[in-house]
């Protein structure tokens, strides 16, 4: 039994040790060759997108069937590497990243018969490296104990690399980078550079490899300008920013007193520059369950418009709806087409007047050919359906039934709305005022790209899981990034954000200035996607845009009529912007992919390849490779990831299957907390599709929820939208009407024996394992979908909520209770849950809290936001003990004792056989001369 299992064993390291390489994707490929300047680029970037696009579609057909692949899995990490100078108590940038990251896996490569490995690739910085385990973990649960099992281990291995008095914390940011001016690096480097023209950093400390160069230098001159990060600084009793400034009342809380949280509103700042200067920053505040924002020249304070609902009412004899069109002008004479009554969700094509583009991918024209009949009427966002079919197959989570509003009291309330949006003021309001704060500025990609964090990557089922799964993990993302916070220190300076999330997407935005909607001297621009001049409303590093499953009306489903009705359930999750390449949406659509997948992937076409190497433009075949898809998927940095299988180059090259990435989360500093994190994502997933789990909030609301997980001790204060009901309401009778319940309410009130419930239509599985329920999931709602889903304390969303929300930590309770979870595997999740339940609750603080109390409580502290060389120099002394084991710290680890980290055992040792010299043995016995059985035997 024993032989058998170490050959099954090594049968599996032969056959995954190489899949890690499926399981990380860095900004790109690093490929060796000779990147080309930006206005060299620029005549191959048309080439590089439609070559993009014909290598997803090829790739696509010949991947779109992989069915049945096992749960693979695998974690991120990434380290700064800083040298102490105990004399004078600075800490610095160590800019041998590579020199220790090459190092490193030359010591993979000597000890590669080990089973436990780790693998150690460049990061953008130069004194960064990131690593993630050698072989991807399995779908079992004793995989869930290897991840903190080998977290330590990288930590172990780095310690044996690293030379006298550097250090390698796993902290999310260095806090002066960009502060130290010529005396920021060892060795030393200049402050600027032709690449970043940074006033702050040094172009030596970018990874040297050409790509890293290139991008940041193709990305400042794609925008036109250098790249503009502007963070809320922290206001403290004698921060000298804010001597003078008009402000309100009260103490260090920020702007918006203690019942509502700050919002920065990163990506959108281009109006307050313009008026305030790159020294201040205008916030919001979530006063409302809306986030309402302050209208200015009738675009919105936060710049990020919803999209538009539009009653469908031909006013013709005899006409009932109107068919779809594939693109303006091309009508589908499909039996599935809106008719009088429903509510189509879309926005107007800004290039073809008269025409809105939907969230099911079709498009519908405003009015007739002549224009003399009005077919689409823009009503309130408020508005439900009036066609009594459209009622019956909406969500199965109502929480209100519709009121039956008719076609003219639908178009009245869009007067209202109107009503009140052009009476909305023009001018700056006082409460806008005091939302001026000042701002820690930064000008360089390596400010964001400099940041550290923790990832996840799942290799899925199918296609069809790995989509269900992305939309799932996008709601999820916000809130994962506020419980896990550890970024409150920026350039010196302490910020009033807790999350490194915007300042990324701020150092990559290489949007023209007509794509953020200012006037642009220097547009359109001929060879850049879309001119250069159509609106973009986000970064390329942000939040998803669109929800990617498609869903299906299920068989069988007595209710709705056979024959594609769900061409007509619009997603009406989907309620921001989607700009597309309509371009590429055409050649998806023609190549018969869904609407829901070719919006994606028209979506991340909007942008253009950033770095382009000679060599390696015409020359690469679309229908085997997939260099120019990757060159714009993977510098599409969203809060999740949807990632095909990549090409095998031959027969021995291993199956990697349809992975979704999760990228949101901050690295935190013990392999513990990482790794419990780590755990409870895993979880979630499994937990998700095996109880089948709806989380769909609209779009709009998960932006709202990233802008809230920045701000300061989100976590314990704040409060997130989160769905009601993630599983079907059930219908019933109270006597004065239909009453619906929530499923879990009968587990709270004690109603779980199988008589008492009657078997949902969920249940039902089709021949793919797949249920009604999560087919349906994406679906629009027929009544009000905005009552699905309510502001949730981070507490309530973990623990639960009255007796229709079970929360999150339970219901992996059950999920592991359901799968009859081994006793030690339990034992270690049920630590990390109850670690994860005390952050959630405020028992123990976030790492954001704890570095910024560090600060303000340090001795050399003056009261005025700085990070001094001392504090700096003693932060991170302390964050690596604390990440060692050698320094316990209850506010933030509770009870949890860390275990010594040493670089002793990092690598196992061979019992040697080789032949050794005599004059190396009685070396090694000389040690030992002073014993008494030794000395006895040379005096006999």
């Amino acid at each position: 039994m024993l032989e058998r299992s170490i050959i099954q064993a090594s049968g599996f390291l032969l056959v995954y040790l190489s899949l890690i390489e499926g399981f990380t994707l860095k900004m790109g490929l690093l490929k060796v060759g000779v990147p080309q300047n930006w206005d060299k680029s620029k005549k191959n970037l048309r080439y590089i997108r439609k070559a993009g696009v014909r290598q997803f579609i090829s790739t696509y057909n010949r991947v779109k069937d992989f069915k049945g692949d096992e749960l693979l899995w695998g974690d991120e990490i990434e380290y700064g590497i800083f040298k102490l100078d105990h004399q004078n108590k600075k800490v610095r940038l160590c800019l041998q990243g590579k020199e220790i990251m090459d190092e490193l896996n030359r010591k993979e490569q000597e000890n590669h018969q080990m089973t436990e490995g780790c693998n150690f690739v460049p990061e953008y910085g130069a004194w960064m490296v990131e690593a993630t385990p050698k072989r991807p973990y399995t779908g079992y649960t004793n995989d869930l104990l290897r991840v903190e099992r080998n977290m330590r281990l990288r930590r172990k291995r780095m310690l044996t690399v690293l030379g006298d008095d550097v250090i390698a914390p796993t902290v999310s940011t260095f806090p002066l980078l960009g502060a130290m001016k010529d005396d920021g690096t060892v060795p030393p480097s200049k402050v600027g550079g032709p690449v970043t023209q940074s006033d702050y950093i040094s172009d030596a400390i970018i990874n040297q490899h050409p790509r890293f160069g290139t991008l940041t230098a193709n990305i400042r001159q794609r925008r036109g300008e250098k790249v503009n990060i502007r963070v809320p600084l922290f206001r403290d009793e004698n921060t000298p920013e804010f001597m003078g400034l008009k402000l309100p009342a009260g103490g260090v809380d920020g702007c918006c007193g203690s019942d509502s949280q700050q919002l920065w509103r990163y990506g959108k700042g281009d109006y307050s520059q313009e008026k305030y200067g790159k020294d201040y920053v205008v916030v919001g505040c979530s006063t409302s369950s809306t986030d309402e924002a302050v209208f200015k020249d009738g675009m919105r304070e936060d710049d990020m418009p919803t999209l538009q609902k539009w009653l469908v009412d031909v006013q013709c004899e005899g006409c009932k709806g109107l068919f779809y069109r594939s693109s303006p002008g091309q009508i589908i004479p499909d039996a599935d087409w809106p008719r009088n009554g429903d509510i189509v969700v879309g926005s107007e094509i800004s290039n073809v007047p008269g025409w809105i583009r939907l969230q099911n991918g079709y498009y519908l024209p405003m009015k007739s050919d002549d224009g003399k009949i009005q077919f689409l009427h823009r009503v309130s966002t408020r508005a439900t359906p009036s066609n009594p079919e459209m009622k019956r197959i909406g969500s199965s989570t109502p929480l209100f039934r519709t009121n039956g509003d008719n076609i003219a009291a639908l178009l009245e309330g869009y007067k209202e709305t109107a009503t009140l949006v052009a009476q909305a003021p023009a001018v700056e309001s006082e409460q806008t005022k005091e939302n001026v704060r000042a701002a820690i500025h930064m000008d360089a990609m390596a400010f964001g790209m400099g940041c550290c964090c923790l990832q996840i990557t799942f290799q899925c089922k199918d296609v069809d899981e790995s989509r269900f799964l992305f939309d799932q993990l996008a709601v999820l993302a916000p809130v994962m990034m506020a419980l896990t916070a550890s970024t409150p220190l920026l350039r010196g300076r302490i910020a009033d954000t807790d999350a490194r999330w915007g300042i990324i997407s701020e150092s990559v935005d290489d949007r023209t200035l007509s794509e953020r909607g200012r006037n642009d001297p220097n547009g359109p621009q001929e060879e850049l996607a879309g001119k250069g001049k159509n609106r973009i409303y986000k970064s390329r590093y942000d939040c998803v845009s669109t929800y990617i499953y498609q869903g299906a009306v299920f068989p069988g489903n007595e209710t709705i009529p056979r024959g594609g009705l769900a061409n007509r359930v619009l997603n009406m999750y989907n309620d921001i912007p989607v700009p597309i390449d309509e371009e590429s949406y055409k050649l998806l659509r023609e190549a018969g992919i869904d609407p829901a997948l070719s919006q994606h992937v028209a979506h991340l076409f909007i942008r253009d390849p950033l770095v382009v190497f000679d060599g390696a433009v015409e020359e690469v075949d679309d229908e085997v490779q997939t260099e120019h898809w990757e060159s714009i998927q993977s510098t599409n940095w969203q809060s999740v990831r949807w990632k095909p299988p990549p090409p095998r180059n031959s027969p021995n090259d291993p199956h990697i299957g349809w992975r979704t990435e999760f990228r949101s989360m901050e690295i935190q500093l013990t392999d513990f907390e990482n790794a419990a994190f780590t755990a409870f994502t895993v979880l979630l997933t499994r937990v998700i599709l095996t109880f089948d789990l709806n989380l769909y909030i609209p779009l709009s609301r998960v932006d709202a929820n990233m802008q809230r997980a920045h701000s300061r001790n989100a976590s314990a204060k704040g409060k997130f939208f989160f769905r009601r009901h993630l599983a079907p309401l059930e219908e019933g009778d109270d006597g004065y009407g239909v009453k619906y319940t929530s499923m879990f309410s009968r587990a709270v009130n004690g109603e779980t024996n199988g008589e008492s419930v009657q078997k949902a239509n969920g249940d039902e599985v089709d021949e793919e394992g797949v249920s009604r329920q999560r087919r349906e999931a994406p679906f629009a709602p027929g009544s009000d979908e905005e009552n699905s889903y309510e502001e949730m304390t981070m507490t309530e969303i973990m623990t639960g909520k009255g007796d229709y929300f079970p929360g999150l930590i339970p219901l992996v309770n059950a999920y592991l209770d359901h799968i009859h979870c081994d006793k030690i595997t339990r034992a270690r999740v049920d630590l990390y849950l109850d670690f994860i339940e005390k952050r959630a609750t405020g028992e123990l603080v976030t790492p954001a809290t704890w570095m910024r109390n560090f600060v303000r409580t340090h001795p050399d502290y003056k009261g005025d936001s700085v990070v001094s060389d001392e504090i700096a120099y003693d932060l991170l002394q302390t964050c690596t003990d604390i990440g060692l084991g050698k320094l316990h710290v209850p506010e933030l680890l509770g009870n949890i004792k860390i275990d010594l980290v040493t670089a002793e055992g990092a690598y196992e040792v061979k019992l040697e056989s080789k032949r050794a010299q005599n004059d190396h043995v009685l070396g090694l016995l000389a040690r030992y001369k002073r014993r008494d059985s030794f000395a006895r035997g040379r005096q006999s």
